[in-house]
């Protein structure tokens, strides 16, 4: 998956003619569109290779299985055209490696923390565990929410630089795409705020935009932190 506007679009919608027309809309301007099943449920899994021909889709499957399951769904996906599927870490290892395994060139993102409030409650305790499994079960990336940037800081810190962390929640959930990229992640997911509005195009652009301020407000401070220790050790 490509890195420049750093912005994921989560296409939560059920209407497939509209689905592609946001997609069109909005290529070159994400780096990839997420779907989930109801899309895939209500217009079949060929959406899936319809979508790719915009941009790299990522299949938001959240799969939870036993080994033999898992493969056969990332399969599935991967052959149609996904880049990414994004999985369960509690599962456990088997599970986790089956994905990997059976993604090939595809990535794997494995899920520690959702973003909703009810996270709270059972999975988020064991976030940094699962991120520590997930590590070593060789998965590509991990999804960590953006309504808690602190919950992605914890992430980074467990994945280190190595490992893409893409956040969701930003918008209509309350989180924010600049929030969520200080903190550490690689990518912001964004959904309704940019699939429900008037224009997405232009909406994508501002979420694209906010990212590029902290990116350089980033990018400066690496340089004041070189130029500084250069001096001191001149």
């Amino acid at each position: 998956m490509r890195k420049e506007s750093r912005l994921v679009l989560a296409l939560d919608e059920t209407d497939g003619a509209k689905a592609l027309a946001v997609a069109e809309a909005v290529a070159g301007t994400v780096d990839a569109v997420k779907i989930n099943w109801p899309l895939v449920l209500s217009e079949g899994p060929g959406m899936i290779t319809r979508l790719s021909e915009f941009s790299d889709v990522i299949c938001d499957f959240k799969v939870a299985d036993i080994p033999n399951t898992v493969r056969l769904i990332v399969e599935n996906a991967v052959s149609r055209g996904a880049s990414a599927v994004i999985v369960h870490a509690f599962t456990g290892d088997d599970s986790l490696r089956a994905a990997v395994e059976a993604a090939g060139d595809a990535e794997i993102y494995a899920v520690t923390e959702m973003s909703h409030p009810g996270a709270l409650m059972f999975t988020a305790k064991h976030a940094e565990e699962m991120a520590r499994l997930g590590v070593e079960c060789g998965v590509d990336g991990f999804i960590a929410p953006a309504t808690r940037p602190d919950r992605i800081r914890a992430i980074r810190q467990v994945a280190g630089p190595g490992f893409k962390i893409l956040s969701p929640g930003v918008g209509a959930q309350g989180g924010k795409a600049s929030d969520a990229i200080a903190a550490g992640a690689d990518y912001a997911i964004v959904g309704r705020s940019i699939y429900g509005s008037d224009d997405p195009r232009a909406s994508a652009e501002s979420f694209a935009a906010d990212i590029r301020t902290v990116l350089r407000a980033r990018h400066a401070r690496t340089r004041v932190r070189a130029s500084v220790r250069a001096r001191s050790q001149a």
